[in-house]
């Protein structure tokens, strides 16, 4: 085996387990910040429970290619949100946390 490029391979590992971590960081934000968009329209009564399928259905037949965004998965979101929006500092944790086991 040629030693001379160890350097450069752990280089290129290090950077792509940084790029996982990211879009996953990226992700639970964007799952949280769903939830509480949700959780909001529906607290205000602007928004029924019916919604999410609509969503779903809309996300679905507007955006094929946009994938995981089904009624259950938007559910979890807005149940992920309600869960720890009253634990401010728990919250990021939580979600820190979501990510390191993400890896």
């Amino acid at each position: 085996m040629d030693n001379r490029f160890t350097d450069i391979i752990q280089l290129i590992k290090q950077s792509r387990t940084n790029v996982i971590k990211a879009v996953n960081s990226e992700l639970i934000n964007l799952y949280w910040n769903i939830g509480a968009y949700i959780s909001k329209k529906i607290e205000d009564s602007e928004w029924g429970d019916s919604i999410v399928t609509d969503l779903a259905k809309h996300i679905q037949t507007h955006e094929p290619e946009i994938k995981g965004f089904s009624d259950k998965n938007i559910w979890r979101m807005k149940q992920f949100y309600e869960t720890y929006k009253d634990f401010p500092k728990l919250s990021p944790v939580v979600r820190e946390k979501l990510n390191f086991f993400m890896d």
